[in-house]
């Protein structure tokens, strides 16, 4: 499990001493700050995984920490502030904070919406870094996840045989394949027909890309097989 680190932004020492006690019970690692332009200094130099922000703070206010953050980094801030006041809400919300929450609170609600404020980071951290696979030669797109495949971001329908044997070539590009390899990876070891079959797809293939588009994909290596190459 991942251990977070939290910077506590806070200048009553009381209640920056009882969050870090709380958040080291919940197993997280933490640091005080109770400077305001210190903070905004330590946030944008140090690797925190969220940030307990207090709105009242010297020589720079909560709001302004969030806004000049904001510029630079995404990392989570959840607001402490001690005013129940919607448009101080409203306000940090505008600028880039994810939560806010009012003194006094209870532990096991704030807590709770770190929790979900963390979740949420990793989960746009995962969409952001599983780039979606892409397959391609020339002008040819290949999008396995959504099984589609484009040729100059025109659609191109091809049956469940057709697409299988394609994306077969398109993992080996610039590879040789013989009959055998094909007839093994596109249908299946079992298959007792003609290895003409092999022929006849390409020959679909052909005609639904090279001539179509006019544009040679499809490679013949007399005696060998067949092959996709740039």
């Amino acid at each position: 499990m991942k251990k977070y680190r939290v910077l506590i932004v806070e200048d009553e020492r009381r209640i920056a001493r009882f969050l870090q006690m709380e958040l080291e019970h919940e197993g997280m690692n933490t640091a005080i700050e109770d400077n305001g332009r210190r903070a905004y200094e330590r946030i944008v130099q140090e690797n925190y995984d969220l940030v307990l922000l207090d709105v009242m703070l010297p020589d720079m206010d909560g709001f302004t920490i969030c806004r000049k953050v904001r510029e630079l980094s995404q990392v989570p801030i959840i607001m402490l502030t001690a005013k129940d006041d919607i448009d101080d809400k409203v306000q940090g919300l505008d600028i880039g904070a994810d939560d806010y929450i009012t003194k006094p609170f209870a532990t096991p609600e704030l807590l709770a919406r770190m929790r979900v404020v963390l979740r949420r980071q990793e989960s746009q951290r995962e969409a952001k870094g599983a780039q979606e696979e892409i397959l391609s030669v020339k002008n040819l797109t290949m999008y396995p996840a959504r099984h589609e495949v484009q040729v100059d971001g025109a659609p191109v329908e091809l049956t469940k045989k057709e697409y299988d044997l394609l994306e077969y070539l398109l993992r080996n590009k610039r590879n040789v394949l013989t009959r055998d390899q094909i007839l093994s990876n596109v249908w299946d070891y079992d298959y007792m027909g003609d290895t003409n079959v092999v022929d006849v797809y390409i020959r679909y293939l052909r005609q639904k890309l090279d001539d179509r588009f006019q544009e040679k994909y499809i490679h013949t290596m007399r005696g060998v097989g067949y092959v996709i190459k740039d």
